[in-house]
């Protein structure tokens, strides 16, 4: 057994906690701690808001052009150290070595978008909006911001959707990392320093959920970027919101997708697979939900159920392995909870993952995948977000009804249709509620040059993370009018007052 690592925080440096209280950062594939988390205290908290604070000032006033440099120098040290990375991810996360290293490419891809802030943060202007008078309008930065992330993607969710387009566009950062799983993020941290990222522009810390709550009432704090649960979101969203501060909240899912008659039915059940049980169904984007027209249900289920039993299971850096562990014992137990409930609702069980067994890795955190066909409307474990390698059928008589029970769900992360029908496929993505829709694509993520755009009870706030929204999530918008005197007016003694409105009544004239 290695030596377990004694992790730090970062405040406008690496720090040693004085709480003396630390967490446990598991490997899932060995069920052994490998890490200790610090559990920050309130003081430490408020020292990493304190450098973020004291770095903003010479950050922002960096032109944007510079700023990215360090962003360009980053992107060259993220693939240099690609491997190192997906190995720390696939470590202390369990998910396999491919989806691993997908993970750590999702931070490159938004560095790459980041490097653009000086296009992204260009304004608009207007010479002669009325006469004499000129308006433009910029993208400033705002602050000190925090993210407050979850596990299921320690390198991504942390440095690639929250970080890099926060500090190209001028801002400042503390991140509350998931405990769990902070050494990815800590290991890019480091690139950070490595590519010049001045102290302070990114501070990391780990702490409980009281510590936390700091960063949702902290004058100093001017948004919450957060990813997690429904019920966590909406606190932070009503919370951060009445002390003044910008949200956004992606949380919880239940992506469903339909499958037509007409499908490509045996590679719509291999797309399937993927999207269901990928990452262990550790992702908000997993598909844990198909809809099937009846006349194909029977097939789909046999593919699916042949399919399974091809998946091997295994550690997640095992480069044969196609299904690695969950996350802990305790999120485990809960997804055992679920199948058992399944069960009891009246769902047939067709195939079941519990009593998983790896051998040489009998203390890991294994599940088999899960199958349960017949769940009916009403059925919970059709409905709520499990977050665990289970998957549901739901068999409908035709694209309506299959619709309706789709919409019918209080997400709307994202929705998929595998169809080889055109009309089908457009009425699904102009009626679907899910804010990202996949047409034959069974996880529809888009690039990071796109918002990433959940919607109903997945999503909280105006705008979304990635792409467009996420410039103007981090910056404020400042409109400016000028107008200039010629000398004829600057000797007279007429005071002329701008007034849009009232500037454009006299056009009219």
């Amino acid at each position: 057994m290695a030596e377990i690592k004694k992790l730090r925080y970062y405040a406008g440096g690496w720090k040693e906690s004085k709480s003396g209280k630390y967490m446990d950062c598991y490997n899932p594939s060995t069920g052994e701690v490998i890490a200790h988390a610090p559990q920050c205290s309130a003081a430490e908290v408020e020292e990493a808001i304190a450098a973020a604070k004291a770095a903003y000032p010479a950050w922002t006033a960096t032109p944007a052009a510079q700023r990215v440099q360090v962003l360009y120098r980053m992107k060259v040290l993220l693939d240099k150290h690609l491997d190192e990375l997906t190995l720390i991810t696939s470590t202390e996360h369990g998910k396999i070595l491919e989806e691993a290293k997908g993970d750590v490419l999702r931070v490159t891809e938004l560095v790459e978008f980041a490097c653009g802030a000086p296009h992204l943060l260009k304004g608009s202007a207007s010479l002669n909006c009325t006469k004499g008078y000129d308006t433009s309008d910029y993208r400033e930065s705002m602050g000190v911001f925090a993210g407050i992330v979850p596990w299921n993607f320690p390198a991504m969710l942390p440095m690639g959707w929250v970080a890099p387009v926060c500090i190209a566009t001028g801002n400042t950062l503390v991140l509350k990392l998931a405990s769990f799983v902070p050494q990815s993020a800590i290991r890019i941290m480091e690139l950070w320093e490595e590519a010049g990222l001045p102290k302070g522009v990114i501070n990391l810390v780990t702490c409980s959920r009281n510590e936390a709550e700091i960063l949702l009432r902290h004058p100093d704090i001017k948004g919450i970027s957060f990813i997690g649960s429904t019920s966590i979101g909406l606190h932070i969203y009503k919370t951060a919101s009445e002390n003044g501060k910008r949200v956004q909240a992606l949380t919880e899912a239940k992506n469903h997708g339909l499958v037509l008659r007409d499908a490509a039915l045996e590679r719509t059940a291999r797309g399937i697979m993927n999207s269901s049980f990928g990452s262990a169904g550790q992702r908000c984007m997993a598909l844990p939900t198909i809809v099937v027209e009846e006349a194909v249900a029977d097939q789909l289920v046999a593919y699916l159920v042949k399919f399974i039993g091809e998946l091997k299971i295994g550690p997640g850096y095992d480069k044969d392995t196609k299904l690695g562990p969950v996350i802990n014992a305790e999120h485990k137990a809960s997804i055992e909870a679920w199948i058992q409930k399944g069960i009891d609702e009246g769902a047939k069980l067709v195939v079941d993952g519990r009593n998983k067994v790896v051998k040489g890795y009998e203390k890991g955190f294994y599940l088999g995948p899960t199958l349960f066909d017949q769940v009916k409307p009403g059925m919970s474990i059709g409905d709520k977000e499990i977050f665990g390698p289970v998957l549901c059928i739901k068999r409908v008589k035709d694209f309506e009804e299959g619709l309706a029970i789709m919409n019918a769900n209080e997400f709307a992360n994202g929705s998929c249709i595998f169809t080889q029908n055109g009309y089908y496929a457009r009425e699904f993505a102009v009626r679907t509620h899910g804010g990202m829709v996949g047409i034959n694509v069974g996880i529809p993520v888009p690039h990071g040059t796109y918002s990433f755009t959940g919607h109903k009870n997945s999503f909280f706030g105006d705008l979304h993370m990635q792409g467009a929204d996420a410039v103007r999530f981090w910056t404020e918008l400042k409109t400016v009018t000028t107008h200039w005197f010629s000398d004829e007016e600057a000797r007279s003694s007429k005071v002329d007052t701008w007034d849009g409105m009232l500037h454009m009544g006299d056009q009219k004239k």
